[in-house]
């Protein structure tokens, strides 16, 4: 059995997909902990942008950001060549894994630490290796949950929005529908996040104007990724068969008799 399934493009195919998806997803989930300015990156000025009353925003962002984008484009090819179902399988396996990885981080961070591995930290620059081993995996817990719930919901709210407009478009437009789906399910995530890890700590002005920031940066990375959606389809359809990709487009629908 297990030669027929190795043997079934589409199924390595998707086996492949889970693979990277959550590999990607406990990645980004891991390099959060570190925030970088953009303006920093791309050498210029701050923007200092005023929204909701709160003034020098400019583009402060978790790491985390530079490896989700490629979690949406993800969901909206799993979402035109398999469905819905196939999408909820992969984002529970990556909550699970990314749970598990979280977990074994915090027992890491409980282990006592061996005396030569402390005297170690002058020889690498560090003060204590155990503070900053804690500092960088130890993230705040309610910034974990937030970013698992935000990450589910906005998945199954891509997933809606995906299949509502494919209903309408047919199997034409997927920049319609990828594109549509990852801008409206951004913004969910980029909101749902900041809710629970810090409306203890800051103000609603202070959310919803980091929230925008936040989506501004990754409402142009889903345009700028657009075309990568068109050259996964492609490269799909040559490594399966145009006959294959279309029966597999249909099933995703539900359609499997068309």
């Amino acid at each position: 059995m297990i030669q027929n399934i190795l043997k079934d493009k589409p199924t390595k195919l998707f086996l492949g997909f889970t693979a990277f998806f959550c590999c990607n997803a406990l990645i980004a989930e891991a390099i959060g902990t570190k925030l970088f300015s953009l303006e920093k990156l791309l050498g210029t000025h701050p923007v200092n942008f005023t929204l909701f009353g709160q003034k020098g925003l400019s583009f402060v962002l978790t790491c985390g950001v530079l490896l989700w984008p490629l979690e949406f484009v993800l969901t909206d090819i799993v979402n035109e060549f398999y469905g819905p179902k196939a999408v909820r399988r992969i984002s529970w396996t990556a909550v699970i894994f990314i749970s598990y990885a979280f977990l074994m981080y915090f027992l890491a961070i409980g282990i006592p630490p061996a005396d030569v591995w402390i005297a170690s930290s002058g020889k690498q620059g560090v003060e204590n290796l155990q503070n900053s081993f804690s500092a960088i995996f130890g993230q705040n817990m309610m910034i974990i949950v937030g970013s698992l719930v935000a990450f589910l919901v906005s998945q199954v709210v891509d997933v809606t929005v995906f299949h509502s407009i494919k209903r309408r478009t047919g199997n034409k437009h997927l920049w319609l529908r990828a594109t549509g789906s990852t801008l409206v399910s951004q913004l969910v995530d980029s909101y749902i996040v900041l809710f629970i890890a810090f409306i203890k700590y800051y103000s609603w002005q202070w959310i919803l104007a980091v929230g925008m920031m936040n989506y501004i940066y990754k409402f142009s990375v889903a345009i700028i990724l657009t075309p990568l959606i068109y050259f996964i389809e492609v490269r799909i359809e040559k490594y399966v068969g145009k006959e294959t990709a279309h029966k597999m487009k249909l099933s995703a629908m539900g359609k499997e008799n068309e």
